[in-house]
């Protein structure tokens, strides 16, 4: 900067402003500044800062760096040898993006219309949506993978039990399915199924797109998806995904759809479609759809039958004309159009068509479900043991694929089954009125615990529980054995604190009838304060009698009296190890001798096979082995436990023995092989029994009336037993048993 002379004109500064300065400052009396040079502080007061703000209005901007310097030090310098190439390129195309770049709001409009966007903006937009979503759906359809493992529905199967000696015996499962060709269902069964669902089904790409949308637009509009699936859809959410109605599933149906429509064959698509639908009646696949409505196969049906199977697929809750009489005219409606459309599409001939004017009605109800035989309760019992003792849930288990080989003899269940068939139409027609509330329960177990054979009621279908298995009455004198057993293991206590003294067969009981129970202090009262007495049937004494002769003549009061000096606790006990449930058992009474317990068929025939096994007890069971897909399952098989010494049980079987001959001395056997059984009754002639073994094999029988429609309280038998001469279970026993005992 210079100082003005006198007469000069002044220079004029470049890019300065002239300050002025106080006289006393003997320098020049301005100095030059550099804007740019002057720095400006965080700090100044609001004064300045108002100055610096204004005086910012009239800065030149600094020029930007050039656009490869701005890209290369976003990216960083590893990318700096490959932005050296495209420099010159970018640097060419850059003028005409920036032309291309769209000015909104947009100049040279006033008011509302700088708002709205050029023709141009909307065409570039709506091809830059186009773009962006097809590029979407590429990656997507790239990215989307058909599962390996199928949902397990559609994979379900039949379990399948067999007899014990390897034959099949019964098929069930949760779901019926049986697989089926294509080439083994008739074109007019095809095609009245996609006349009603998808007519486009050979030329479609697997997806329908006008479906989708509208899907689309019934999910933003009304919050649910709906319709317009094609059967390649339909059966990519059968067999790959869930029901659930949201778009996120629809559109991972509609990219699994067609890739699986680019490696599958239509045929391929539809056969597997025909066998994974749900039809209702428990029926997966047109098979088993065809038998459950018409008792047909497949192969048999017609173009109207199958216009009905079709409408199904809608929903066999709405569609299945045996429910009510809205779904028939619903059924009726769409079976009509099916037909319709199928002369539309060029699939019906007008002639045949017109054969169709009649609704072919179905079945009232499934024919497979009709069965009600006796191996309903030889598989309710399986299936039990098998989930219980392979350590099978329930849903793993109705998921089908297993295989379950039974303990049950084929020859000893038809046996058994015909002699209780025989005893309970003997009785309904001898005395009708009294037979009609009579049940029937019998069970063979061997000295292993395998279940040979049961009988579980006249019908699986109409009676909801097994009477082989219930434990509905009491054991009565039959229970006898267990108290004889305890006694002989155990000993007896004449005293409250006394030594224990041995009992044997031959030791003597009173015998007589009405023989007041002692315990070690004097009479045994009961809570009403009567002296509990034990009774003989037919009020018969018999003096001074040994326990073996007592049971051979099933003799009860001698029994009463040795169940109290041995203690009800170890009877208790020697019954349960034996193979009486705990839960069978009530108050620990006197009465507890004299069968109070409540034993079913089974565990009877378990009990009396312990002694026939030398006094091992094995629980029994009904599978002895499981395998699914080939594998073995791991099975719980039981063992056998010591219940009571060899000796008491010889000594109990020997006694058992002479009962048998005793009671029914025309029916031994001349085989060597020992026999042996007791008969039971109860008071107030409300059961009967009979169990005996025979080869090892024991089979326990009880008849007894209750009429389950007003109460579970059993009733006196009125004779439907029979006598102690010709008694029912004895005759039931003896038919089963034979030839066999």
């Amino acid at each position: 900067m210079t100082q003005a002379g006198q007469g000069e004109e002044p220079q004029e500064p470049d890019a300065t402003m002239q300050l002025k300065v106080p006289a006393a400052f003997q320098a020049d009396e301005t100095m030059q500044l550099r804007v740019s040079d002057i720095p400006v502080e965080p700090d100044m007061s609001q004064g300045e800062a108002d100055d610096g703000a204004r005086s910012s209005k009239n800065r030149r901007k600094a020029p930007r760096p050039p656009l490869r310097v701005r890209i290369s030090a976003a990216l960083g310098p590893r990318l700096a040898p490959l932005l050296a190439v495209l420099a010159p390129y970018v640097s060419r195309i850059t003028p005409y993006v920036r032309r291309l770049r769209p000015q909104y709001p947009r100049p040279g409009r006033d008011d509302w219309r700088r708002w709205i966007p050029s023709w141009r903006q909307w065409l570039g937009g709506v091809l830059t949506s186009i773009g962006l979503s097809s590029m979407f759906l590429v990656v997507a359809y790239a990215a989307t993978d058909i599962p390996d493992n199928l949902n397990t529905y559609a994979t379900q199967q039949d379990n399948v039990y067999f007899w014990a000696d390897g034959t099949p015996m019964a098929r069930t499962g949760w779901v019926q399915r049986q697989a089926m060709p294509l080439k083994d269902i008739p074109e007019d069964v095809r095609w009245a199924v996609l006349s009603a669902e998808n007519a486009s089904f050979y030329s479609d790409p697997g997806i329908s797109f006008k479906g989708i949308s509208r899907a689309l637009f019934r999910t933003i509009g009304q919050g649910d998806t709906q319709g317009g699936s094609t059967i390649t859809q339909q059966y990519v959410k059968n067999v790959y995904l869930n029901q659930n109605q949201t778009i996120s599933r629809k559109f991972t149906e509609a990219m699994i759809s067609l890739k699986l429509d680019n490696q599958m064959s239509k045929d391929d698509i539809l056969e597997g479609y025909l066998n994974t639908s749900w039809f209702g009646r428990g029926t997966y696949g047109i098979q088993r759809a065809a038998q459950a409505y018409y008792g047909k196969d497949v192969g048999e049906l017609n173009a109207s039958e199958a216009a009905f199977l079709a409408s199904l697929l809608k929903g066999a809750g709405l569609y299945d004309p045996t429910l009510n009489s809205a779904n028939r005219a619903r059924a009726v409606e769409r079976w009509s159009w099916t037909l319709d459309r199928m002369v539309e599409i060029g699939k019906l001939s007008k002639a045949e068509r017109a054969t169709y004017t009649k609704f072919p009605e179905p079945l009232k109800a499934n024919p497979l479900y009709d069965t009600g035989e006796q191996s309903d309760y030889l598989v309710e019992l399986a299936a039990q043991y098998a989930k219980k003792a392979g350590n099978i849930s329930d849903k793993d288990f109705d998921l089908g694929g297993y295989q379950i080989y039974t303990t049950f003899d084929k020859k000893r269940e038809a046996q058994l089954t015909e002699a209780v068939t025989k005893a309970r139409d003997k009785a309904l027609k001898d005395d009708p009125k009294n037979a009609k509330a009579a049940h029937y329960g019998a069970s063979s177990v061997a000295a292993d615990g395998r279940i040979l054979a049961v009988y579980g009621g006249p019908d699986h279908r109409t009676q909801g529980y097994n009477e082989s298995n219930a434990t509905t009455v009491p054991a009565g004198s039959a229970f006898l054995p267990f108290v004889y057993a305890a006694g002989l293991e155990h000993g007896v206590h004449k005293s409250r604190d006394g030594a224990t003294t041995p009992v044997t067969g031959e030791s003597l009981y009173d015998g007589n009838d009405n023989v007041p129970v002692k315990t070690p202090e004097g009479p045994y009262w009961d809570r009403s304060g009567k002296q509990v007495a034990a009774k003989n049937d037919g009020g018969r004494s018999y003096g001074q009698i040994s326990l073996h002769r007592a049971l051979a003549q099933s003799v009860n009061t001698p029994f009463m009296q040795l169940g109290m000096d041995t203690g009800l606790d170890l009877v208790r006990a020697t019954a349960e190890k034996s193979g009486l449930l705990p839960s069978s058992f009530g108050a620990q009474v006197p009465a507890l001798t004299m069968g109070s317990a409540t034993p079913s068929a089974i565990r009877m025939a378990s009990g009396y096979a312990t002694f026939a096994a030398d006094g091992k007890h094995t629980e029994p069971y009904s599978v002895r082995l499981i395998t699914k897909n080939g594998t073995k399952a791991v099975l719980d098989t039981p063992t056998a436990d010591r219940a009571i010494s060899p000796r008491v049980a010889r000594e109990v079987s020997s006694a058992l023995a002479d009962s048998f001959r005793t009671a029914h001395p025309g029916d031994t056997p001349a085989t060597p092989s020992r026999v042996a059984g007791k008969a039971g009754t109860t008071q107030g002639d409300t059961a009967a029994w009979f169990v005996g073994t025979a080869k090892s094999v024991s089979t326990a029988v009880v008849v007894y009336r209750i009429d389950l429609t007003k109460s579970l309280e059993p009733l006196p038998l009125k004779g439907i037993a029979g006598t102690s001469q010709k008694s029912v279970p004895y005759g039931i026993w003896s038919g089963a048993m034979s030839p066999l005992g």
